[in-house]
């Protein structure tokens, strides 16, 4: 790197000025826009140290090739000057700075700071007293955890602001949460503050994960209301502590010498990064959040690493007493002396090589790399991804590959009366409606399913096959043996033999093979089984859909077809005001004269013929 590059004018000067305190160090460009900001314990030393770096990856070389101006913030110590840095990333973003990908749109579980606190999830962190306990990535979980706190503990919604003198004068009207037994009734001073206070300290606890603690509260509360003959009192502790039981069952996964623990595992690569995140506590683990890293790329990893725990870390109140990376952090002396003061005691940060813990790290391995590709997947990253469930069906089903491209085909009529077809397509076990497409059946006259699903596979692969457009991996008919047998003749004389296609049945679900005699029966939680079925409703629903609507407009048109004077024009003016034959039914004669082209005497014709 040409040291001139960055040691021009005033900026030399600045540079060789810098002072020797503790402090935070930010880079500017050309248009003075924050590019990079960085913590030392000298800023001198480590501003210095940039000129004469010779090793150098790419993203380090580009990024000093376009400092033009450089400021400086000291700090008391290193730690406060870590504590700046991570502030400052927050505020700017720097290109050349790891960060928490979108980390201020993360939801957390929000305390107030009031006499009487409520709970609710929140986006936004402020500095108002209150506590803040995330983030979380899972928004669905999130609401889960919120229902149960809701469901075990009286706490209010209301957003009254209830001083001691709203309290005392009970201005504000008991409300139906409190009848309903779902809020204390803290505005008319029905529960103490010493009471709720306790009870916002088990909501915190169960946050936490402690939920020992919290049902050993409710079980004190239970056999009090108990001994004092509250017996409507103890039967609602009761079943908040069977809430609670069931919820922990769920929930937790039990492991043996491990307490309160954060996992991370992380994962980098080129300008991807993911960090998988398992909450233990109590030796359960309970959550597990995923977070996407940004500029990663040529970033030394014990760099991201920092950066990630000092981002996260300063930003809930949700602290272990150890963590557990797989890759050891840079600054690491330095991010335990912060973590524990913010704690008020010890923090560890290891990377164990062997034992219990080291077994973690390996079930943490294989659930990020998992969560990377999904992520990988949904960013439209090129990466040959298979969702499980197409692995799944590929083995169960035996198939040549994985059917990524699943068409399914279904018919529906009434007594061989508005027969149609339908095809839906799914990708990657997703619906892709953009391709689905419905058939008037042309050729067939009667009740004939096994004609009907010739007829549409006829007409749906003679035209892929002209216009050269994507074939399936896999074709799905809801049916059995005969309709399955009409399917595969058509293939053959399509020469497109070299398709998979199955049949399902709907009575016991069982999976039908060309020229297998017995069908496959899946277990009902099979995830093959769940996706076949799906497909195949969905296929049905489609074809129902297309029918009915015919059979509708069939019905509307023979009936307008009858009443005398009304012709094509009349009939489609009275559609486009009244919608249905049902409403034009029900409208009034006066209602009838409203529509362009009918007079009273033929309103009061039409109207006698739809009552007669």
């Amino acid at each position: 790197m040409n040291e001139m590059t960055i040691t021009k004018g005033k900026l030399t000067e600045k540079i060789l000025e810098a002072p020797v305190q503790p402090g935070c160090y930010i880079f500017k460009d050309r248009q003075g826009k924050i590019i990079y900001i960085g913590k030392a314990k000298n800023i001198r030393n480590r501003v210095r140290s940039y000129l004469s770096k010779t090793n150098m990856n790419p993203k380090q070389m580009i990024m000093v090739s376009k400092i033009h101006d450089v400021e400086y913030f000291i700090t008391n110590s290193e730690v406060e000057a870590l504590i700046l840095e991570n502030t400052l990333i927050k505020m700017y973003k720097p290109k050349y700075n790891v960060c928490l990908r979108d980390d201020k749109t993360y939801p957390y579980i929000k305390i107030t700071n009031e006499n009487y606190p409520r709970l609710y999830i929140t986006r936004r962190l402020l500095d108002d007293g209150s506590k803040y306990f995330g983030p979380f990535t899972d928004v669905k979980s999130l609401r889960k955890t919120l229902d149960i706190i809701n469901k075990i503990f009286q706490i209010r919604t209301c957003k009254y602001n209830l001083t001691d003198n709203i309290v005392k004068l009970k201005k504000i009207k008991l409300c139906l949460s409190y009848h309903i037994k779902k809020c204390g009734g803290p505005c008319h001073g029905l529960v103490s503050k010493e009471e709720y206070s306790n009870m916002i300290e088990q909501v915190e606890a169960f946050i936490n994960g402690k939920t020992d603690s919290v049902m050993s509260y409710l079980k004190n509360k239970m056999e009090t209301a108990a001994s004092e003959l509250r017996f409507e009192d103890a039967a609602r502790y009761r079943d908040q502590l069977r809430a609670i039981q069931l919820y922990s069952r769920k929930q937790y996964i039990e492991l043996q010498g491990i307490n309160d623990v954060d996992l991370i595992y992380f994962i980098i690569e080129n300008n991807y990064g993911l960090s998988l995140l398992f909450r233990i506590r109590g030796g359960k683990i309970i959550g597990k959040e995923p977070f996407q890293l940004q500029n990663t790329e040529n970033a030394e990893f014990s760099e991201i690493v920092s950066s990630f725990l000092e981002q996260y870390y300063s930003s809930t109140i949700l602290l272990p007493d150890e963590i557990i990376t797989n890759i050891e952090p840079e600054n690491q002396s330095l991010l335990v002396e912060w973590l524990s003061s913010k704690k008020g005691k010890k923090i560890r940060i290891s990377v164990p090589k062997h034992g219990e813990k080291a077994r973690l790290l390996q079930i943490a391995e294989k659930n990020a790399k998992l969560q990377f590709e999904e992520f990988k997947y949904k960013e439209n990253i090129k990466v040959d991804f298979v969702p499980k469930v197409l692995k799944s069906l590929k083995k169960d089903l035996n198939l040549p590959m994985y059917p990524r491209r699943i068409e399914a085909i279904d018919v529906s009529n009434i007594k061989g009366k508005q027969s149609v077809g339908s095809v839906v397509v799914f990708e990657d076990g997703k619906p892709k409606k953009s391709e689905y497409r419905k058939y008037k059946i042309k050729s067939v006259n009667g009740i004939d399913d096994y004609a009907m699903i010739s007829e549409v596979m006829k007409r749906r692969y003679t035209r892929q096959l002209k216009e050269k457009k994507d074939l399936p991996d896999l074709i799905l008919i809801d049916g059995g043996k005969g309709q399955l047998s009409k399917a595969v003749e058509v293939l053959k004389s399509l020469e497109l033999e070299n398709i998979p296609v199955i049949g399902l049945a709907k009575r016991l679900e069982e999976i039908f093979i060309p020229e297998q005699r017995d069908p496959i029966i899946l277990p009902k939680d099979s995830l093959s089984l769940i996706l076949l079925k799906r497909v195949r409703d969905e296929a049905h629903r489609f074809a129902i859909t297309y029918h009915r609507k015919r059979r509708k407009k069939e019905t509307i048109k023979s009936i307008l077809d009858e009443i005398p004077k009304v012709g094509e024009k009349k009939k489609k003016e009275l559609i486009k005001h009244f919608g249905s034959v049902e409403k034009i039914a029900s409208a009034s004669i006066e209602d009838l004269t409203t529509v362009p082209g009918i007079g009273k005497k033929l309103a009061e014709t039409i109207w006698h013929f739809l009552h007669r």
